[in-house]
């Protein structure tokens, strides 16, 4: 575990530089700024965090009520709950009202849109990334989940090209209601489906590729999610260790037994002990030689 140095910006900036790093995005790409910082993102413009949707499907479904003994904020069993209460077509119609109507990318998303990232993969639902990408003039090609599996997976054509980043919604696309996985069964059929051989894989062939040669960076997540660890260790599946790519992830207070396991025992992931609004601003300053911008 580290705290960013010269060293260690200087690496990552360099593979950003050439387009040869995977930007692995998550949903704390969104949280607010510091008030320090100089950056602005109103909370209306912000899709809510993991927890927040939670409380709120919670309250509307009275999860409470019926679980008085468990907490509101296990986004997979409340989301499980509203779906078995209200139907499917009304937990994805709140899902998307929340995280994509009337919101806005943040600074962090325009950033990272901006520097050449040709691989993306997120988890994230919503469509920010993708308007943060044509912003910044860029052409993304978008491989959304298809949970029956019954069409073969999107694939890149050709050769890599950074103007048209390679973007996998490997939990679907709030655009298409059919692919989103939220509940706890959603989760379960995901895993299956990580087994499809080709070319049904849920994720692309070209990602897999790469995820052997070009090095990982996380942003906006928490390893200490356990179906973040669980995607990652099935890519990562029967690749032999002394020819992984470093991997980074960003966190600002990474678990301390997840760092263990993954850090001091198998030389996983190097954690960097820094929140987004810190490092994604030194890491587009050394890529570009300029200040990240105040507003997208």
């Amino acid at each position: 575990m580290t705290q960013i140095d010269e060293t260690t910006l200087k690496t990552i900036a360099d593979k950003v530089t050439k387009g040869e790093c995977i930007l692995f995005l998550g949903a704390g790409a969104h949280y607010p700024p510091p008030e320090a910082s100089g950056y602005a993102y109103p909370e209306a413009l912000r899709p809510p965090l993991g927890s927040a949707l939670s409380r709120s499907l919670a309250t509307e479904c009275e999860f409470e009520k019926a679980f008085p003994k468990e907490g509101v904020t296990n986004l997979q069993r409340v989301s499980l709950f509203y779906e078995v209460k209200k139907n499917r077509q009304n937990l994805v119609k709140k899902v998307s009202d929340a995280v994509f109507m009337g919101k806005r990318p943040s600074p962090i998303l325009c950033a990272l849109a901006r520097l050449k990232f040709p691989l993306v993969i997120t988890t994230n639902y919503d469509q920010l990334f993708e308007s943060a990408l044509q912003s910044a003039g860029k052409t993304p090609l978008v491989s959304i989940y298809n949970k029956t599996g019954d069409q073969p997976t999107r694939d890149y054509p050709g050769n890599l090209d950074p103007n048209q980043p390679f973007v996998v919604k490997v939990h679907g696309d709030v655009q298409s209601p059919e692919s989103i996985v939220i509940t706890d069964e959603d989760y379960i059929q995901f895993v299956l489906r990580m087994s499809d051989k080709e070319p049904f894989n849920p994720v692309p062939l070209t990602f897999r590729f790469f995820f052997t040669k070009w090095p990982t960076l996380f942003v906006g997540y928490s390893l200490l999610d356990y179906n973040l660890r669980l995607l990652f260790k099935t890519l990562r599946w029967k690749i032999d260790p002394s020819i992984f790519p470093d991997t980074y992830s960003v966190d600002i207070a990474p678990d301390p037994l997840i760092v263990d396991v993954y850090y001091n025992r198998q030389r996983y992931i190097n954690f960097i002990t820094q929140d987004v609004w810190t490092f994604v601003p030194s890491l587009y300053q050394m890529v570009t030689g300029e200040e990240m911008p105040k507003q997208c």
